[in-house]
């Protein structure tokens, strides 16, 4: 791809994010200035990217569907604390995960990642592109088989190394995303996210290899 197309995409892409965050924060500001229906429109915008994330995190559909609401009830609640230094979904999403971590801190013998759509949630690369391809070549016998394992793998790595792997790999956020989601430096990320996929090499040595 020529660099003078990249670079028009990633303006286009730029722009369009300015713009939903304009047009959030404009909405943010009219419940804050007590038309609270209008709250409705940012919950039907973000549901179900929210859910997603959540049921990413639990693999769990009820738990996923009782988190979402309360962390869109959480924000109603906070919503006058919103200020718009970050974008809404970046601080509705940090609601949600902190929210769903404590859960999962509740309940540690729960698996907390789903594999339903194994060959379409994972991200094309390292352990996960290894184990996808294994999917695909050997879909009939060993589907159920790997989904244990990987949900046993990933149950190892702590709730914070585990947060990473999700939203980069199964969401698709960038470094810088997931940075001011979580509350931590872009390297804090990235050295997670690092240390988490050697982790999961080598607890799936015979899968990757």
């Amino acid at each position: 791809m020529p660099p003078t197309k990249t670079i028009a995409s990633g303006y286009a892409a730029d722009v369009e994010a300015g713009s939903r965050r304009d047009a959030d924060m404009l909405i943010v500001e009219r419940v804050q200035a007590g038309d609270v229906a209008a709250f409705d429109i940012l919950v039907h915008r973000y549901r179900e990217r929210l859910y997603s994330v959540v049921y990413n995190l639990t693999s769990n559909r009820e738990d996923a569907m009782d988190l979402a609401q309360e962390a869109f009830i959480k924000a109603f609640q906070s919503i006058n604390s919103f200020k718009g230094k970050s974008s809404f979904y970046t601080w509705l999403y940090r609601i949600a995960i902190n929210n769903t971590l404590s859960h999962l801190k509740r309940h540690r013998n729960r698996h907390f990642f789903s594999f339903d759509n194994i060959e379409n949630e994972m991200s094309q690369s390292d352990v996960f592109d290894a184990v996808a391809s294994k999917v695909k070549t050997e879909k009939g016998t060993l589907l159920k088989e790997l989904q244990e394992r990987l949900n046993e793998a990933l149950m190892k790595l702590s709730l914070k190394h585990r947060s990473v792997v999700v939203l980069f790999e199964i969401e698709g956020m960038s470094h810088e995303e997931i940075s001011a989601i979580l509350k931590c430096s872009v390297g804090t990320v990235r050295s997670r996210l690092h240390y988490a996929k050697q982790q999961l090499k080598v607890y799936l040595k015979d899968l990757v290899d």
